[in-house]
């Protein structure tokens, strides 16, 4: 295929509620979506950060740099553009591995669209549905999180995360468990807020049957975090800390975790998703695939990917009405617990114009061919 033109479409969409992390507060989406046109076919991806560099390093403005001035004239100085080529000609750019993820996605669905083919059937995967988590943010008191929890619960999702840092912890999970007993599959996320020196007061989380503690050390720190699997009953699982199948392949062999969350944009994009994947299945060890509030452009391939074997714990993956009370796409709905895998050829959702024109609130060419 030949790349005629790449637009960046900044939007920002405001959240239902304020979304609270160890790392800062959310109360909309801002980001930016990118928007290939080839010879063939159209594509769509969504950029998976935040406009400050708080969660990762990479950020929104700087990605647009990144994609612009350093990794289009790659892509556009290949003498035959396929998505397989797009990973090879990207690897003397380090990092920006959410930039790359970005554009790799557009050229792939644009790749799929032309072929007719659905992401999930180029992924290999297996099912039609996945089984949805919900992730829940940190609250100011105890009673408003049960409050939350339950009405999660009783909208269907089948899992429930709870974030966490210190002095927002043990507590917390043991209210939850109190209220809701002890079969409610339940994990916590701490996204790098402890250190090792904190690993007597984690053992208590032991007490709670929790199916893992995500991410709770500083990031590529894989030696702390294989001391710290020693201490603990309870499963630690990489998310931050995995870039990529080597990665994970190293924290296995650490034995630094025993669960791997896989987020597609951290890691790359789909394809070195779906070798982490392969990876850790080999192993033996669970994956299932983590959430950026992403709307429907960055979810719909996401549950693409959550539809791989491999995928055995529900995933981050809610309903749309998780987090907007409008989506860019038509939304995601949770039935019986479950989201739909997208059938439609690429990663089978478009945005809605009329939405999309109200979220927008900036546009950009980054590369067109003059005729």
């Amino acid at each position: 295929m030949k790349l005629e033109r790449v637009e960046l479409l900044h939007v920002s969409i405001p959240l239902i509620t304020p979304f609270r992390t160890s790392f800062g507060t959310m109360t909309k989406k801002d980001t930016f979506l990118l928007h290939a046109v080839t010879d063939e076919a159209e594509g769509w991806a969504e950029f998976a950060a935040d406009p400050q560099p708080l969660y990762c390093s990479e950020f929104v403005a700087g990605a647009e740099i990144v994609i612009r001035d350093f990794l289009l004239p790659r892509i556009t100085a290949l003498p035959e553009l396929t998505t397989a080529t797009v990973t090879p000609a990207l690897t003397s750019v380090k990092g920006h591995e959410l930039a790359k993820a970005a554009l790799e996605t557009a050229l792939l669905d644009a790749e799929l669209r032309a072929y007719g083919m659905p992401l999930a059937a180029y992924l290999g995967s297996i099912r039609d549905r996945v089984p949805a988590g919900v992730s829940v943010g940190i609250k100011n008191s105890v009673p408003e999180l049960l409050d939350d929890i339950e009405r999660y619960l009783a909208e269907g999702y089948i899992r429930i995360k709870l974030k966490v840092e210190p002095g927002w912890d043990v507590e917390p999970v043991r209210a939850v468990r109190e209220h809701f007993g002890y079969e409610l599959p339940l994990q916590v996320d701490a996204n790098t807020a402890y250190t090792l020196a904190d690993a007597q007061h984690l053992r208590r989380l032991d007490d709670f049957g929790l199916l893992l503690i995500e991410e709770p050390l500083e990031e590529n720190n894989l030696r702390a975090h294989a001391e710290l699997q020693k201490l603990l009953a309870t499963p630690v699982c990489l998310d931050e800390s995995i870039h990529s199948a080597r990665d994970a392949a190293s924290a296995i062999a650490l034995d630094a975790c025993r669960v791997v969350n896989v987020k597609p944009a951290r890691v790359g994009g789909y394809l070195e998703a779906r070798r982490v994947h392969d990876v850790v299945t080999a192993h033996g060890l669970p994956v299932w695939c983590g959430g950026m509030l992403e709307t429907g452009i960055g979810r719909a391939p996401n549950l693409a990917l959550a539809a791989l074997p491999g995928f055995t714990l529900p995933g981050d993956t809610s309903a749309s009405s998780r987090y907007f009370a409008e989506d860019i796409t038509e939304p995601f709905v949770l039935q019986d617990g479950h989201l739909s895998v997208p059938s439609a050829p690429g990663i089978g959702v478009d945005p809605l114009p009329d939405a999309l024109a109200r979220f927008t609130i900036g546009t950009r060419e980054l590369h067109a061919i003059r005729k």
